[in-house]
């Protein structure tokens, strides 16, 4: 499969999928009333100014702004440069044009999964961050599976 093909079956869905999710839990989700969905997973209306699990909050927004927006610029450019990894960059490149696209549009981030064990709550994150886990997983694992396919 060309890394176009790769890129267009990963990035346009991720961030469609993205931004549907954000509305949807902000139209739907009282942001002081999660809704229970398992005894592990709740959905809730967050609102992240800080970067991953709302760290940084005083860096301010102009600041992940700019650093989202050298990060799209490289990670096109390893896209177009590169032969392996398209499926990991386009999940990483989904993830920071997803979260940036709120960043631009609201000053902040919308979060709505709601992981927990009992009292003990995972920081609440959303489509795109979920993309950029995964991407850099396959980025990382990628060089170890062909090491050992190679053998």
């Amino acid at each position: 499969m060309s890394r176009r093909t790769i890129f267009l079956l990963v990035f346009p869905p991720v961030v469609l999928l993205d931004q549907l999710s954000k509305y949807l839990a902000a139209k739907h989700i009282d942001p002081f009333t999660p809704l229970v969905v398992l005894p592990f997973l709740n959905l809730a209306n967050v609102r992240n100014t800080g970067a991953a699990f709302g760290l940084f909050t005083s860096m301010g927004n102009a600041f992940f702004i700019a650093v989202s927006l050298v990060a799209i610029v490289l990670i096109t450019f390893l896209i177009l440069r590169e032969r392996d990894g398209t499926a990991g960059l386009s999940l990483v490149l989904a993830g920071a044009a997803g979260n940036l696209i709120d960043r631009l549009a609201l000053g902040y981030v919308r979060d709505f999964l709601d992981l927990h064990a009992g009292s003990h709550h995972w920081p609440a994150f959303n489509v795109a961050d979920s993309a950029l886990t995964v991407g850099i997983a396959l980025l990382l694992a990628g060089p170890l599976l062909r090491k050992r396919s190679a053998k």
